[in-house]
């Protein structure tokens, strides 16, 4: 938020928020060409992790007024685009998008859709699989990054199924996730590459004869397991929120254009009109491909 130009529509409404998510909504699509879009938001109710954790981003700085002003101007638009928004009282944005790409999974075993989450948050990493990637913002708007399986290692050093448990151990502190006291990101890192997991960590280390580990670590380790499990209890994307999700309802492309060029007139953003343009475009291109083989558009579905 803090990176994008302070704009302003003709009426003096702050709309710099709205803009920079419009352009990475749009760079996604021009790059991903989806067949299917959901959008997830956090709300201002307190989540379980609150409520099981009252420091739970308590450090995190609170985004200025003027960024809360630009969520419902956001929703409008992604309404005028027939994009659902999903979002849910005691869940946060991604427990949304993680109950989502389970969902899909469980729904579409064959043929497997391409799932992408567009994102700036780390955390989704956990969801990576072999059909989940993310899909992140490098340095500044125009660079963009595609993380899979192979990339997470590459960067992080670890497995995405392992960055819940790496950050129970390190913690985090944008969210104020405790982690071990004496445990960094190096050490476990470590000790994931080694172990694989915590439960099997803790099966080995309580085992009064194991031996193949520092001892100061394995005294940290034993004397913090309950803030360490309780870390990871926080640190893992529930995937059981309650929404009402239809990947059939998620599908893009059918939009009244003149209704989302008057609400960009509305607020004054008149060069995204040219893409849409590039939008409605690729959309037709698609329906078009759909109507000539409809099973092939189908097994190469791609959903964010």
């Amino acid at each position: 938020f803090h990176a994008l130009p302070p704009l302003q529509d003709k009426e003096g409404r702050q709309t710099g928020a709205v803009y920079g998510f419009l352009l990475t909504l749009f760079r996604a699509i021009k790059d991903i060409s989806p067949d299917y879009i959901a959008a997830a938001f956090d709300t201002p109710s307190p989540t379980f992790r609150h409520k099981k954790f009252k420091e739970y981003k308590a450090k995190r700085e609170k985004a200025p007024d003027e960024f809360y002003q630009q969520i419902p101007i956001t929703k409008e638009i992604l309404g005028a685009l027939n994009i659902p928004i999903f979002e849910k009282p005691g869940f946060e944005a991604d427990d949304i998008i993680a109950t989502i790409a389970k969902k899909i999974q469980k729904e579409q075993i064959y043929p497997e859709i391409e799932t992408y989450i567009v994102t700036g948050d780390q955390d989704t990493l956990q969801l990576v699989n072999k059909n989940t990637k993310v899909y992140t913002l490098g340095r500044g708007i125009k660079e963009t990054v595609i993380l899979d399986k192979e990339k997470v290692v590459e960067k992080y050093g670890i497995l995405p199924e392992q960055m819940i448990d790496f950050k129970a151990l390190a913690g985090d502190p944008s969210d104020n996730i405790p982690g071990a006291t004496g445990i960094g990101k190096k050490t476990a890192s470590e000790i994931l590459k080694k172990f694989g997991s915590l439960d099997n960590l803790y099966k080995k280390i309580e085992d009064k004869n194991f031996k193949d580990i520092n001892p100061r670590i394995k005294k940290i380790l034993l004397e913090q397991k309950e803030q360490i499990l309780f870390s990871q209890i926080l640190a893992k994307a529930r995937d059981d929120a309650p929404i009402d999700f239809k990947i059939t309802n998620c599908s893009f492309g059918s939009f009244d254009i003149k209704k989302v060029e008057e609400i960009f007139e509305k607020y004054s953003f008149y060069s995204l009109k040219k893409r849409l343009k590039e939008i409605i475009k690729n959309s037709d291109n698609k329906n078009e491909e759909k109507s000539n083989d409809f099973s092939k558009a189908f097994k190469d579905g791609k959903l964010f």
